[in-house]
């Protein structure tokens, strides 16, 4: 088992990649427990890269009539590196009305030399032009028979949730579908219950993250309710609330250590947060995503792009660096 970045315990709690063969990657929870082993848990997050021939789904051909029922309009008010992100939902539409949208002039991805420059023109243009996110669909674009990291059927204690007690809890123990376009962003945040959680980009632009390591996430929390005041009054867990934006730049200021990540189509992103951790993504395409099981750990992150997702522990806070939605899945 070999990863890009080695270090037992990761002193340096830098975001590690892995690179698992088949054979490593058909036993889901024995692969996670190597991984804590060799410190990724310290970073708060981790990137996967699937094996070759690994595939969820034999073909995304046949999903431009898969309906977005509640899409939001994310509206961002503030200045200055801090920000507050308001929901507005929107009528339904598919995924093909979604794709045409977000390949429009008006959605599109801005011309850049680089992804600096790409992240520049995102805080530089956050109150502007307020995009559509095709956000909290349940359900995954997995095929059945996939056996291996299958994001609707993980065989983790999760599952028992269901099987002995008959509930099911949407996005915790059944996954959600994201469609992104530029600018879409999960604000700073931790995983529902404190969960792990496990993020696969089916396909398109490539999804940013930023995220801050566990132990450094009280100071975040701090941070955060002494710029946000109102908010912190009203709820001492508001970040949870996947509201607030805090610029790198902020952070820097401040001295608090993050990290940032790009995951591209067909990898996996696993965020590890409990209790007080902070992330946030900037997403890119189609994402699916599931948690799996709880651990004591705390970070932040921040993500944008289509996403599958299932529940683990861990927070998280992202923005999509694209429109467009032609592409890989990841």
């Amino acid at each position: 088992m070999g990863s890009e970045d080695h270090g037992a315990q990761n002193p340096s709690c830098k975001i590690m990649t892995f690179r698992p063969t088949m054979e490593e990657f058909k036993d889901f929870n024995k692969y996670v427990a190597y991984i804590e082993s060799q410190g990724a848990h310290r970073a708060g997050l981790a990137k996967i890269i699937p094996p070759k021939e690994w595939k969820p789904r034999q073909t995304y051909d046949d999903i431009d009539d898969v309906v977005i029922p509640a899409p939001i309009q994310q509206v961002v008010t503030g200045q200055s590196g801090l920000f507050t992100q308001y929901n507005i939902q929107k009528k339904a539409m598919t995924v093909g009305e979604y794709r045409r949208l977000a390949n429009s002039e008006k959605y599109c991805t801005p011309r850049h030399q680089d992804f600096d420059d790409l992240e520049r023109k995102y805080w530089k243009n956050l109150t502007f032009v307020s995009p559509i996110y095709g956000a909290d669909i349940s359900g995954s674009l997995y095929d059945d028979d996939v056996a291996q990291w299958n994001i609707g059927n993980l065989r983790t204690i999760l599952d028992m949730v269901e099987r002995e007690c008959g509930t099911i809890i949407e996005g915790v123990n059944t996954p959600y579908l994201y469609f992104g376009m530029w600018k879409t962003t999960f604000a700073w945040h931790t995983e529902d219950m404190d969960l792990y959680s496990i993020n696969y980009l089916h396909f398109g632009e490539p999804k940013s993250w930023y995220a801050i390591p566990p132990e450094h996430g009280k100071r975040l929390e701090r941070l955060a309710i002494g710029f946000f005041p109102g908010s912190s009054q009203g709820c001492d867990a508001f970040l949870r609330h996947k509201m607030t934006l805090i610029s790198p730049i902020i952070l820097k200021k401040y001295g608090i250590p993050f990290s940032r990540s790009c995951r591209h189509c067909c990898h996996i992103r696993q965020r590890k947060m409990c209790p007080r951790k902070a992330a946030c993504q900037l997403l890119g395409l189609l994402s699916e995503t599931l948690p799996y099981r709880k651990r004591q750990s705390d970070l932040y992150q921040v993500t944008t792009a289509l996403t599958e997702i299932t529940r683990a522990d861990l927070g998280a806070c992202s923005w999509r660096r694209s429109s467009h939605l032609s592409g890989a899945y990841r």
